[in-house]
């Protein structure tokens, strides 16, 4: 039993909504709220909870969440699940640590000892990616992701050659000795995105494996369900979204027209949602991969899930990632931590974390020097040749 003493928040750069709980007696949860490109709206929701939040018992998780859906009555969606994520995985992060054992051994116990990761090549705009793999494959990665394409029409035509450069990029990276997820990203309609699965899948030549990524993620955007069932008829490439997912009840449509989930921690209320998404996409057959392009207590807070679903398949790390160097930033996966090696990688896995809690350790006094003038991440957008907006 403990009492939430203080509620705290903090932008930290590049990209990240760190959150800390204190209870009465001292012990101490670091979660992360983190909702790229809407920090402020993150930070208000917070700022009302704390305030509505401070006095109750931070053993009680599962009641403090409940509050947060059903007395919202306006509930879900990025802005709210987002802040409710960071005081979630803040709590586990206390309870955990007061009890010291890692969070995994509180969701039933480990089913491995090592996960399966990949990172990220190639930016926005994806370019050299074979240098790039080459690069991944040296720190110990074995699979990476990239984009598919920049941006994309409602209608590319052959000229731009938008299909082709694709498949000749994932040949690159499988030259280079990795396996590569392709991320759509969003950014094609059905009128481009059924021909790249296509193309994607057979590859225009007599090795078509040589193209063949691991899955496609986000071939369309999630509000069109009709789009991807149409889409799954016509290739065999696994389909993998959820990033743009906020509670189980918006993850339950798309499972039947999908084989990997996607959810991304720091968006669908934090591990505690995390968890009963993964066991509800495990009655479906389909497999879990976060979603984690953010930072170390985002991905401490995967990890801890991951270890206890049977339906794991492979982890997202933002090691190196392109945003993590954008506006000057020195901050990476590693920083904020006095413990990073726990994400090194190894012939494609990481090891599974020891210590209590997240099993990462904060260094507060860098996340406070660093939180003072961090001004908030904005997101980038693509404008077409005619002055549309396109999908980023």
């Amino acid at each position: 039993m403990g009492k939430i003493a203080s509620m705290e928040w903090f932008r930290v750069p590049p990209r990240w909504l760190f959150v800390k709980i204190t209870d009465e007696h001292g012990h101490v949860g670091w979660g992360e709220a983190s909702l790229e490109g809407h920090s402020q709206a993150v930070e208000g929701c917070l700022d009302a909870w704390f305030a509505r939040y401070k006095g109750l018992d931070a053993d009680d998780i599962e009641h403090i969440w409940q509050l947060s859906w059903r007395t919202s009555f306006y509930r879900g969606g990025p802005v709210m699940m987002s802040a409710l994520s960071g005081i979630d995985i803040a709590l586990w992060d206390l309870k955990a640590r007061k009890l010291g054992v890692p969070i995994y051994q509180l969701l039933g116990g480990k089913l491995r000892d090592k996960l399966r990761v990949y990172a990220w090549i190639g930016g926005d705009r994806p370019a050299d990616v074979e240098t790039q793999a080459r690069a991944r494959h040296a720190q110990g990665f074995r699979a990476v992701k990239m984009n598919a394409t920049e941006d994309v029409g409602w209608l590319d035509f052959p000229a731009t050659d938008i299909i082709g450069g694709c498949v000749d990029r994932v040949r690159a990276v499988r030259r280079a000795g990795l396996d590569c997820g392709v991320d759509f990203h969003g950014r094609l309609h059905k009128p481009m995105a059924k021909q790249l699965a296509r193309a994607l899948e057979f590859g225009g030549d007599s090795e078509p494996f040589k193209s063949r990524p691991i899955f496609i993620e986000e071939p369309l955007l999630s509000e069109h369900p009709t789009g991807i069932e149409e889409l799954k008829a016509l290739t065999s490439l696994p389909i993998a979204l959820g990033e743009r997912l906020y509670s189980r009840w918006d993850v339950r449509p798309l499972l039947p027209h999908i084989d990997i989930i996607q959810p991304d921690v720091c968006h669908v209320g934090g591990i505690s949602e995390l968890r009963r998404i993964a066991a509800m996409a495990e009655t479906y057959d389909v497999a879990l991969a976060p979603h984690c392009p953010l930072g170390p207590i985002a991905l401490a807070a995967c990890v801890q899930v991951d270890l206890a679903s049977p339906n794991f398949a492979i982890q997202e790390m933002s090691l190196g990632i392109h945003y993590n160097a954008q506006n000057n930033s020195q901050q990476d996966l590693t920083s904020y931590t006095t413990n990073p090696s726990i994400w090194t990688v190894n012939d494609g896995y990481i090891n599974m974390p020891t210590g209590p809690g997240l099993g990462i350790e904060i260094d507060e006094d860098m996340v406070r020097r660093l939180a003072k003038d961090a001004a908030p991440w904005v997101s980038p957008g693509f404008i077409g040749p005619g002055g549309e907006v396109r999908e980023w």
